[in-house]
């Protein structure tokens, strides 16, 4: 089997991740990985363990799911060290490592840095990405993943970022990162991705925020990438504040028949979540913008990355 070295067309790199289960074993396994949850809110365990678990309910493909909420201690995880290639979601990883590699440097990000990563994660520009990964090189974005505590997290190779190998565990680290004060980023780094991923165009913002009630603050990156093998890879990234609560999700799917199905599928989690954690009164799926399908999702990246 070739492993990331052929191209499948004009805009997808190839190559394959290792399989999470037993070649032998069927996808339906007796051995399938089963929601987690803990709390320290009475009751709120297992209900969201119930309730996750029922919305993943005869749906095909491979789900790993992250959720951290600061404000009642909770914690759910499925497969959180299942290895998906990240698709656009490294987006975030990318503008964490410039602005901290920036802060160790005592500098403000350039105006052309400005200009590269409101593309980058606004509008999920691909261009833009790779001047960044680029510019930053192996050397700062694994020292950034150290710096994190990020060791699942395999940065793709040759330029190829979107075959960089994520888990729910580092992602969940990242969005932790993001969202309350650390040594590893300043606060005005942080405060500058969430800026940047509560301006994402609204074609981008499903996924995560699905159902999140109008009283609490969105933060999203998602990324989607289809290929040869385990189908199309959908995920979703997001932080969420206000109502009480502080809390984030990460979604990361493969094996999908199309990507409209894996949207579907990180939609039906993130509604359940929202739902337990934020209980409303009333329905806020007026407030909540609806993935359009697109037949032309903007998510390749070149098969031979530009300059190299």
């Amino acid at each position: 089997m070739s492993r990331g070295t052929r191209v499948l067309a004009a805009s997808l790199g190839a190559g394959v991740i290792v399989p999470f289960v037993a070649a032998a074993a069927p996808a339906a396994a007796a051995t399938t990985p089963t929601v987690s949850c803990t709390s320290a809110q009475a009751g709120l365990a297992a209900k969201l363990q119930n309730d996750i678990t029922a919305a993943l309910a005869n749906r095909t493909g491979t789900v790993a799911v992250g959720l951290y909420d600061r404000t009642t201690k909770t914690t759910c995880t499925l497969r959180s060290s299942t290895a998906f290639d990240s698709a656009s979601v490294v987006k975030v990883t990318v503008l964490a490592t410039l602005l901290w590699d920036a802060k160790k440097h005592n500098r403000y990000l350039t105006d052309r840095e400005v200009s590269l990563t409101k593309a980058m994660i606004t509008q999920s520009d691909n261009n833009a990405t790779t001047a960044l990964w680029k510019q930053l090189g192996m050397t700062k974005i694994k020292g950034f993943l150290a710096a994190a505590g990020m060791t699942q997290t395999v940065p793709g190779a040759n330029g190829y970022w979107g075959l960089t190998q994520i888990t729910v565990t580092d992602e969940q680290k990242l969005l932790k990162l993001i969202t309350a004060k650390n040594t590893v980023l300043s606060d005005n780094s942080r405060a500058y991705i969430l800026k940047l991923m509560g301006q994402v165009i609204s074609s981008q913002r499903w996924g995560t925020p699905a159902g999140a009630p109008s009283s609490v603050s969105v933060h999203v990156k998602n990324g989607w990438l289809q290929r040869s093998t385990h189908g199309w890879r959908v995920h979703s990234v997001g932080t969420f504040n206000g109502a009480g609560h502080d809390y984030m999700i990460t979604v990361l799917t493969h094996g999908n028949s199309t990507m409209s199905y894996g949207v579907t599928t990180i939609q039906n989690v993130a509604k359940v979540i929202h739902k337990d954690l934020v209980p409303t009164t009333t329905t806020s799926s007026a407030t909540v913008q609806r993935y359009t399908p697109t037949a032309t999702p903007q998510e390749a990246f070149p098969a031979v990355p530009s300059g190299g």
